[in-house]
């Protein structure tokens, strides 16, 4: 055969390994084993204040890395900007207004018994699920170390590690005492070392199982608690970030008057805190970021140590993302562009690598997309839509927009986004409207609206909106 045809052959034996994660016997026979692990990577509480997306101060070198082995989302958004209702989503393969998961109380399976979640399709396909750290919902720091929200039914083997940053709780320094530790801005630069931390733990709990586990198929999902508050890491961490050369996000004078006052989670702006105490929580915020990604980094190290790199597909994602002073809001639980968009960066053995897409995304496809890579049919009818085309070509033709939606009290806000704009209606639009152009504004600070020079695309994403969100409350 010549070089030419034996390209060929190769080739067309590539494309269909990547489309349907199965491998073949000399007669063409389908073997019954999967082709591919998953690592499953998430990750609490991370905006994209990362190098991979263009943060040159944030120290994130192993993210980074990960991205030049993959393909790199960079509109991708979360479907709800609070951690139970987006993961309830994410791993049910179901929009918020399916599951009916908006707070963090109660549990997706008293609405949805007989659903089955994206890692026990794994598990049903004889894959070994295995779960460290945090993937469903629990509360941190209060219920580290518990179940919290835990699906049983998901795994096989399940890790609840507890560090030192959870019995060192009460050295942690609050500098919003009027809120929880969950929900404030409080840090500890601590001593000791990294696997001393529940993160550390997590990595290295990761990596036993991937080393007993490394001849058979499994599906592993690694959650980290970091950067979630209280933003503890070790003290090597926040050195890496000295407090006078934090950059706080800029500002625009009467930026919120065009804004509908339900758009708005902190309140008052920054809860009242002057500007170095803003550096002090945003250094401890990103110190965080960097412990976290050397974890990361010890997941990456050990699949190729364990040469499991030609097998095994890397999946990294936060469940929303993170103001950190944008309009003076912090933390999540809002619509701004901050706290929908999330970091997402899928390797795939022998896939693109190093490419980003520009593509309107969402959590919520991944799902979907994990099923068609390794083969599986789910038996049910999924919400999000396969990337399989973007991870071959990232510019690919797409036609999809991204939804999120967060509550009020006893409204709603909901938003779709497109590759240049955002729309918002909050109640329907009875308690306000918001429109953004990111091609000339990507900070937001010019609601659109009810400018005159924007009413056929105001009425354009007006209908979109209505066309993601069938189901009404």
């Amino acid at each position: 055969m010549t070089n030419k045809y034996l390209l060929l052959a190769f080739t067309a034996l590539s494309v269909a390994v990547f489309t349907n994660g199965k491998s073949f016997g000399k007669d063409g026979d389908e073997k019954a084993k999967p082709k591919y692990n998953v690592l499953f990577i998430a990750v609490d509480d991370l905006n994209t204040d990362l190098g991979a997306y263009g943060n040159t101060f944030v120290k994130s070198p192993n993210i980074d890395r990960l991205a030049k082995r993959g393909v790199k989302f960079d509109r991708a958004y979360t479907q709800f900007p609070l951690c139970s209702p987006s993961r309830s989503s994410l791993l049910t393969g179901q929009r918020p207004d399916v599951t009916k998961i908006y707070e963090l109380q109660t549990h997706f399976r008293k609405n949805l018994p007989d659903i089955v979640t994206l890692p026990q399709l794994f598990k049903n396909n004889n894959y070994y699920s295995a779960r460290v750290g945090k993937i469903y919902h629990y509360g941190v720091p209060g219920q580290i170390g518990t179940d919290g929200l835990d699906d049983p039914q998901s795994w096989d083997h399940k890790v609840n590690p507890k560090g030192r940053d959870k019995t060192e709780e009460s050295l942690v320094k609050n500098l919003t005492p009027d809120r929880g530790l969950g929900s404030a801005l409080a840090w500890r630069a601590t001593e000791g070392t990294d696997e001393e931390q529940t993160d550390g733990m997590v990595a290295t709990e990761a990596i036993k199982i991937m080393t007993e586990k490394k001849d058979e198929p499994f599906f592993l999902a690694v959650g980290f608690y970091r950067p979630h508050s209280p933003y503890v890491a070790p003290k090597k961490y926040f050195d890496q970030y000295p407090l006078d050369k934090i950059p706080l996000p800029k500002e625009a004078e009467n930026d919120l008057d065009d804004i509908p006052e339900a758009a708005l989670f902190t309140k008052p702006p920054h809860w009242g805190l002057d500007e170095a105490k803003r550096r002090e929580a945003l250094r401890a915020y990103y110190a965080t970021i960097s412990f976290m990604d050397a974890q990361v980094g010890r997941l990456i190290d050990a699949v190729d140590k364990l040469k499991l790199t030609g097998n095994t597909i890397i999946v990294l994602w936060s469940d929303h993302g993170y103001n950190v002073g944008q309009h003076g809001q912090w933390m999540k639980q809002s619509l701004f562009e901050n706290s929908a968009r999330v970091p997402l960066i899928i390797s795939v053995p022998g896939g693109t690598k190093g490419k980003a897409s520009g593509r309107t995304v969402e959590l919520l496809d991944i799902y979907p997309t994990l099923a068609e890579l390794c083969g599986l049919d789910p038996k049910q009818s999924l919400q999000g839509k396969s990337l399989t085309p973007l991870l071959k070509n990232p510019n690919a033709i797409w036609d999809k927009s991204a939804y999120t939606q967060v509550r009020r009290g006893e409204i709603f806000g909901r938003s779709v986004r497109t590759e240049r704009f955002r729309y918002t209606e909050w109640d329907h639009g009875k308690a306000g409207v918001e429109l953004y152009d990111h091609q000339k504004d990507p900070e937001e600070f010019t609601n659109l609206a009810k400018d005159n020079n924007f009413i056929i695309t105001a009425n354009e994403m007006a209908a979109l909106l209505k066309k993601g969100y069938p189901v009404v409350e």
